[in-house]
């Protein structure tokens, strides 16, 4: 008797993820290590000067961690309401932040209590930020209007009350000690010059704006707001470049790479993406546990932190290249003392030993060699086989049909084992892998199980799922090949017309020839 041949899966080939240098370069960060604050983190600002610390606004709270620790090292709490955007001067010496009541507080990095207090807004300062001059403050309020604040006396310079819905976003320029921008709920980017006294270019971004950001060069304006992300270049006037929709709910925040070739954007969708900025394609992305509502990147993108809408804050360090092993390898066998005498051809007086190798069957192969078809079918469509290798389902269908019992292995199921069944086909039947197996099968359902039709609800759910799907496969293919059929046409006219270019070419060299030898 000869021994049984296990099943032979035909293997498929995989679509790989496209290993890129961004895969490479975002993908290189250790563990996330989760902080819990005590309410949604509205923002994050990473210090410019060494160690580099960053400020987490959350809650009444704004608290200071070290790049590595997982306790604040400080806490500002002069807070009576919610605190909004506390942002570092570029000297990293001084903060200023929004709050609830409409007060903008600035603190000392080395104190506690606020120097200054600006009042002036009636209700909730959510942006604010240091001019580049580092001596005027601007702010952002719900009350529909930005302010300019100058640092040594605590006053008020200049108001704006452009807006005409909440200001809830700003950028100041890294160049120009004079030019802001301001993003607002009524759908518009408003781009201010300190030296006037209205605004000189506003754009229509469509949504309501919670982010915008100003490239090193100034050249260039992102803003952020619904499920958009659009680039505008404020050197030609406003004009749109490109508008971005990568996400599936509305994008809260925006962050530039150190480099400023990679552009982050987080949403309530989960998702961090990032753009080049030379194709504005997206280049890689992360997912996180909730509803991201800040994110900030420390200098050289050493470290990635997101704020969630859970209080969650998400940290991640880039991995170094560690230093030499401390203690040195053992020494091992070279490579040919383990390959040594593998090549070795038995001579002719040798005395041959062959060692037999021992086969485990897998369980639908103990089935199928004990003749139990129903039971090695079954065996093929429990839970993590068919969702895992439908692939060794559809091999030992094949085999059941080689063998000319795939109809008495469908046969005699009850509701549940049917109900399986045809799940499996609704799945895969129109996979073109596995389509010519699955429609075969399908058929012989069908021809076995058409007299008790409507004796349950689910098996005739089931097969008016089968049928719809099957229905609108067919219709896709139909749509295909029309298509396929203008194609044709199209290279047919294309090709004709390229032979009778030739034509007329070598007729024209023939009459010149004619004509040449008649002289």
């Amino acid at each position: 008797m000869a021994s049984y041949k296990p099943v032979v899966v035909q293997s498929f080939p995989k679509l790989g993820e496209k290993i890129t240098q961004d895969t490479l370069y975002w993908k290189n960060y250790k563990t996330p290590v989760q902080i819990k604050e005590f309410g949604a983190v509205n923002k994050i600002d990473f210090s410019p000067i060494p160690p580099h610390n960053y400020a987490v606004t959350a809650s009444s709270r704004i608290h200071i961690y070290g790049r590595y620790s997982q306790e604040p090292i400080k806490t500002f709490s002069r807070f009576k309401d919610a605190a909004y955007c506390a942002t570092y001067r570029d000297d990293g010496k001084l903060l200023v932040a929004g709050s609830e009541e409409g007060i903008v507080r600035l603190f000392d990095i080395s104190g506690r209590a606020a120097l200054r207090q600006f009042d002036g807004h009636t209700k909730a300062v959510h942006v604010v930020d240091f001019l580049s001059d580092k001596y005027r403050i601007f702010s952002g309020a719900d009350d529909y209007t930005s302010k300019l604040w100058d640092i040594p006396s605590a006053t008020e310079i200049v108001s704006y009350s452009e807006h005409t819905d909440y200001v809830r976003c700003g950028y100041t320029s890294k160049l120009n000690t004079d030019l802001f921008v301001t993003g607002s709920y009524d759908h518009t980017v408003k781009v201010f010059d300190a030296r006037r006294e209205k605004s000189v270019m506003t754009v229509e971004h469509g949504q309501p704006v919670e982010s915008v950001l100003l490239f090193p060069s100034g050249g260039l304006l992102v803003s952020a707001g619904g499920r958009y992300v659009k680039v505008w270049d404020i050197l030609k006037g406003g004009q749109l470049l490109v508008s971005l929709k990568n996400h599936h709910k509305t994008v809260t925040c925006l962050c530039l790479s150190s480099s400023g070739q990679r552009l982050l954007s987080g949403s309530l969708d989960r998702h961090v993406k990032i753009y080049s900025t030379a194709s504005y394609k997206v280049v890689h992305s992360f997912d996180f546990a909730a509803s991201i509502l800040s994110l900030a990147l420390a200098p050289e993108d050493e470290t990635i932190v997101v704020g969630m809408t859970n209080g969650v804050l998400n940290v991640r360090h880039r991995k170094h290249e560690e230093s030499k092993e401390r203690f040195p390898k053992k020494k091992r066998p070279a490579y040919r003392t383990f390959v040594k005498g593998r090549n070795y051809m038995p001579k002719q007086e040798d005395f041959f030993v062959s060692k037999p190798v021992r086969r485990h069957l897998k369980k639908y192969d103990k089935l199928l060699k004990s003749f139990q078809v129903s039971k090695a079918l079954d065996a093929v469509l429990e839970v993590p086989n068919r969702g895992r290798t439908p692939e060794i389902t559809v091999a030992v269908m094949q085999e059941l049909n080689r063998r000319g019992t795939l109809k008495n292995a469908l046969a005699g199921r009850d509701e549940k084992q049917l109900n399986v069944l045809l799940a499996f086909l609704i799945r895969y039947v129109v996979e073109p892998r596995f389509a010519p197996m699955l429609i075969k099968v399908a058929e012989m359902i069908i021809d076995i199980y058409l007299p008790v039709v409507g004796q349950s609800a689910i098996i005739d759910k089931q097969f008016l799922k089968l049928q719809e799907i099957i229905e609108k496969e067919i219709d896709y293919q139909a749509e295909l090949l029309e298509v396929l059929g203008m194609m044709d046409a199209l290279f047919a006219t294309m090709t004709r017309k390229k032979a009778t270019s030739l034509e007329n070419k070598s007729n024209g060299i023939l009459r010149a020839l004619e004509q040449a030898t008649s002289n």
